[in-house]
């Protein structure tokens, strides 16, 4: 078994937890116990890989200056992909529209200014370093790179399952399966990280579909 594959379980369990705190029991403002919970499980995920050997953190983040062109691209298919099935969902899905309202609900806790500063410097890289660099990369040792990447997608999904809205699960999951398929193909978090921020900035402050 992967050396990484007990503190694995302990993350995911841990994750779940602080989705239900941000998601349900909202005891703090959203986006603070966002940027530390995401930047907590990106810290751990780093440390566990480390522990496995410093091979795979060099592994995991070498850079190529077309990571930002892909990253650009990617982001802007997702905004598209989002902006048509809300749009779709509106008339296939009653409780959509309202779901939907609820996630943006939360830009009214902080400043939209600060939330994009977060959104893109620490709360989307923290969690490709996490969910990709750490699940994924620990799942596709244990099980090979089609099963890992589909196993670590649903995870990621499922965690959102706590907040109770279908709309938030559906965004999770397939958000889940874009980025975990970058990670599978390019081999590095650099292509997701400047995707999952981009895309985190654009869709929640620069053109938010409500």
């Amino acid at each position: 078994m992967s050396k990484r594959m007990k503190p694995l379980v302990f993350l995911v369990v841990l994750a779940a937890g602080l989705w239900l705190e941000m998601f349900v029991l909202k005891s703090f403002n959203f986006w603070i116990e966002m940027t530390i919970a995401a930047s907590l499980l990106a810290v751990l995920g780093l440390y566990f890989n480390h522990r496995n050997g410093e091979a795979i953190n060099y592994r995991l983040y070498f850079f190529e200056p077309k990571f930002i062109l892909i990253g650009i691209l990617s982001a802007a298919l997702l905004y598209l992909v989002f902006f048509g099935g809300d749009i779709i969902s509106k008339y296939i899905l009653p409780f959509a529209d309202k779901q939907v309202v609820g996630v943006y609900n939360n830009k009214s806790l902080l400043d939209p200014a600060i939330i994009g500063l977060l959104l893109v410097f620490i709360i989307g890289p923290a969690e490709e370093v996490f969910w990709r660099g750490f699940v994924q990369d620990t799942l596709a040792e244990k099980f090979g790179e089609n099963k890992g990447w589909i196993i670590a997608s649903l995870i990621y999904g499922a965690v959102h399952i706590v907040a109770l809205n279908f709309m938030l699960f559906m965004a999770a999951l397939i958000c889940g399966f874009f980025w975990g398929w970058m990670f599978r193909k390019y081999k590095s978090v650099w292509p997701g990280i400047i995707s999952h921020a981009l895309w985190d900035l654009t869709i929640f402050i620069l053109i938010p579909v409500r």
